[in-house]
């Protein structure tokens, strides 16, 4: 079992420097988003708070349009504190408008996905109970196709032009509608849009609502550690909590840091919401959003423009990346904070990353029910050790058994966690929540972890997605790590498919970087690097790998597929 006293150096004094930056700073003073906005309008008024597409918006306009846009919610729609609005937009400017003009309005951000089907959309918005949407109008035929179905009644449309400018905007719609064929027409007669939304709302007065600390923010929805869709209450007080952990963590220099924030993923996520749209901005940085991040060639292209300080991605997108030749040549003088989550980051990768850039990718850990981060490297280290960092400050860690004893030093075990940013529980699931969340706030976060004696936390694999190989665990983050070593291969996922013999064995899915690559080549490759067990018995080609809304590859649909087949 772990001792108290390496218990209190995880939890309260190591945390990578964090515990020295707190002490010698007095921090913000703001227990909500809501005054963490004000702090932001009135402290950095003059700076840019976010640009998207060449077109830029000051905190003192992010202000005006939020104000706006609330007090439209408040006149016409009738929000109450409490009231959940979804938002389903991919990163632009408007998505911050809406953002900060719900909270400010006092009322619960439903983050949706825009990619999501019309099934999966109704799920959620029936799960939310929720009454009210702003949506792009790339979404608006799968929300006509089931809105009988769901709750809602209040619909803002936006197109993704809305507050680029008259011309540009105009061009850009057109484009998306006419050229990419992206807004199938539908008919959705009480839908306003957006722009009307802001010219009537400028009219009204706002009543600015007063929020508590234990106040639900968001209702975030996620797969959590069970793997069926539940929606994380996230309070004003967990995110800001976060927000002040992160700052603790990256000490006076943040500011520096953050200055200017390249965002490629997407802000309906919490690790993106977090950072970018939360750390950032209470720090006055500038927010560069990147609205399609599969667009490597228009990503590098956004990146040229600005002297970017700071990257958040996640291990795919770093390899994306890097596996662009124009990248290489690029000027990262400017560049000081490349952070990775979501998922492990392979050595191979980081250490590219870092000849090229000469700048050590600095890998965190989190989920959604710790809004999100939970561990990260020091902001200082030189090189990628690839763990996933110690503990955020006033957050204590163990490793955990089956039964729910503390695991020794090196041990593997279920990462469980608590502290402040951990979610209040699940949305009218209090059985989901006992799974997961104990009475005196422990989190099981479905995580196998090791923690050395350094303090270090080690990654292994989701409990769930454990290999089984004639009664040997294998994870698959170990196998792609050995996959993705490979100069010929760029992506790879690894599941367990059935083996009469030893109940599973290792198949491998493949994207190659090498069109030569052969699956003989590289089952050998691994028999030079894997013991016998954990050896690919399949490797299996494609052009692309099923991934989640952040670029998370899925492995649970090639999972699924498995099963249908077998």
């Amino acid at each position: 079992m772990m001792d108290n006293g390496l218990e209190n150096s995880l939890g309260k004094t190591e945390h990578a420097g964090a515990e020295t930056a707190k002490s010698s700073r007095k921090g913000p003073g703001f227990s909500t988003l809501v005054e963490l906005f004000e702090q932001g309008y009135a402290d950095y008024a003059n700076d840019l708070a976010v640009s998207n597409m060449g077109r830029s918006l000051s905190y003192s306009k992010l202000a005006e349009l939020s104000r706006d846009f609330a007090s439209y919610l408040q006149n016409e729609f009738k929000i109450k504190k409490g009231d959940r609005v979804a938002i389903m937009m991919p990163n632009c400017l408007q998505y911050y408008v809406a953002l900060h003009g719900i909270l400010r309005a006092g009322g619960v951000v439903v983050n949706i996905n825009p990619l999501y089907t019309s099934r999966e959309l109704a799920l959620q918005l029936n799960d939310a109970q929720c009454e009210n949407i702003i949506l792009s109008s790339t979404c608006g035929a799968r929300l006509a196709e089931i809105q009988s179905s769901t709750p809602i009644k209040n619909i803002i449309v936006t197109h993704l032009g809305d507050l680029l400018g008259l011309i540009k905007g105009t061009l850009l719609n057109a484009i998306v509608k006419y050229v990419k064929h992206l807004v199938p027409s539908f008919d959705i007669p009480q839908a306003v849009f957006f722009k009307q939304v802001l010219a009537q709302g400028r009219l009204a007065n706002f009543t600015r609502v007063e929020c508590l600390s234990s106040d639900m923010a968001f209702l975030q929805y996620t797969g959590g550690t069970t793997g069926v869709s539940k929606g994380a209450i996230i309070s004003h007080g967990n995110m800001c909590a976060n927000v002040h952990q992160a700052r603790a963590w990256a000490g006076e220099r943040l500011d520096e840091y953050a200055h200017v924030a390249l965002t490629p993923l997407p802000l309906y996520h919490i690790f993106s919401l977090m950072i970018n749209a939360f750390a950032v901005y209470s720090v006055g940085g500038h927010v560069v959003l990147v609205t399609n991040p599969r667009d490597i060639p228009g990503l590098l292209k956004t990146w040229q423009k600005y002297p970017v300080t700071m990257l958040t991605g996640i291990n795919t997108l770093y390899a994306a990346i890097l596996n662009n030749p124009a990248f290489s040549k690029m000027d990262f003088s400017q560049l000081k904070l490349s952070i990775s989550g979501g998922m492990g980051t392979h050595e191979s990768v980081a250490n590219e990353w870092q000849r090229i850039t000469k700048k050590c990718i600095i890998e965190g850990y989190g989920l959604t029910e710790a809004s999100p981060v939970i561990t990260i490297n020091p902001i200082n280290i030189s090189r990628f050790n690839g763990s996933i960092g110690k503990p955020l400050v006033d957050t204590v860690i163990e490793v955990r058994d089956d039964q729910g004893q503390a695991l020794p030093v090196g041990e593997v075990g279920e990462l469980c966690a608590k502290g402040p940013q951990v979610m209040v529980g699940y949305w009218h699931n209090p059985q989901e929540t006992a799974l997961v969340l104990s009475e005196d706030g422990w989190l099981k976060t479905g995580d196998m972890c090791s923690i050395n004696e350094q303090g270090y936390v080690n990654l292994i694999d989701r409990k769930k997605e454990l290999i089984v190989v004639s009664g040997f665990k294998v994870y698959p983050n170990e196998v792609e790590a050995v996959l993705t070593s490979h100069p010929g291969v760029l992506e790879a996922a690894a599941i367990g498919a059935s083996d009469e013999k030893s109940g599973e064995h290792v198949k491998a899915f493949v994207v190659k970087k090498d069109p030569a690559l052969t699956a003989e080549e590289l089952i050998d490759y691994c028999r030079k690097n894997l013991t016998g067990y954990k050896r690919p018995h399949e490797v299996v080609f494609r052009d692309e790998l099923p991934k989640s809304n952040v670029g998370k590859i899925l492995r649970r649909v090639l999972r699924d597929e498995e099963e249908a087949q077998s």
